[in-house]
């Protein structure tokens, strides 16, 4: 049923943002002049928050939680294109509203536009990089029969991804809308937003074409493609 779908994606959307903008403001709070600690809180927060929510939401929605992933899904024949905008919705809808919890959670206003500055070249060859390893990981595991692996693997890789990355790997256009609305530790300026939401699209770009070349179907006629439903 779609509705229980798009209820998945938003509340498990959320709490990916929840951990992300809520990690970020305790490491500023427990870590005050250490930002090295505070990247470091983050990133292993978030990585833990995705691999629980991955767990908990990928036997009803796939596991989506960004429009890069459900885009791609899509390009690689394993999501129907009727259910696109709802899922994105979905998606955006509970990022805005996981941010909002985090800064109430933390007596902030609950929206405070972050003034964050995260304009520069490198930053968006960073969103590249990270968005297309991250959405090659998904579908190279599933496509080779492995989706019980994304979890584990997703978790790994943002969680590195927070360190080899410049951007920090945002790697989700949900993820980077619901960001400008908390000026804290996670944040990004509305005005750099829209770059890095490029950026993404980008790597989900080259993410398809290194999946259809390295991982190719077969029996295409015969076979349904694999997606990210078929958990098991």
């Amino acid at each position: 049923m779609l509705s229980r779908k798009l209820v998945a994606e938003a509340v498990g959307t959320s709490l990916l943002l929840v951990g992300v903008v809520g990690s970020g403001i305790m490491a500023e709070m427990l870590s005050p002049t250490d930002e090295g600690l505070q990247l470091f809180q983050n990133a292993a927060a978030t990585a833990a928050v995705l691999f629980a929510i991955i767990l908990m939401f990928g036997p009803v929605s796939g596991a989506h939680f960004n429009p890069a992933v459900t885009l791609a899904d899509w390009a690689l024949g394993g999501f129907p294109r009727r259910h696109i905008a709802p899922y994105i919705a979905a998606q955006v809808a509970g990022a805005v509203a996981g941010t909002v919890l985090a800064n109430l959670m933390f007596d902030l206003d609950a929206v405070d536009w972050s003034t964050k500055d995260r304009s520069a070249g490198h930053l968006w060859l960073g969103e590249v990089i990270a968005t297309a390893g991250l959405v090659a990981l998904i579908f190279a595991l599933v496509r080779t029969d492995r989706i019980r692996f994304v979890a584990g693997a997703v978790a790994a890789y943002i969680g590195g991804a927070y360190y080899f990355t410049s951007s920090t790997s945002f790697a989700n256009p949900a993820v980077t809308a619901g960001r400008m609305f908390s000026d804290t530790f996670a944040g990004i300026e509305p005005s750099s937003a829209p770059m890095f939401i490029v950026m993404q699209i980008v790597g989900l770009v080259v993410a398809v074409v290194l999946i259809r070349f390295v991982y190719p179907r077969t029996n295409q006629q015969d076979s349904p493609s694999p997606n990210l439903s078929s958990w098991r």
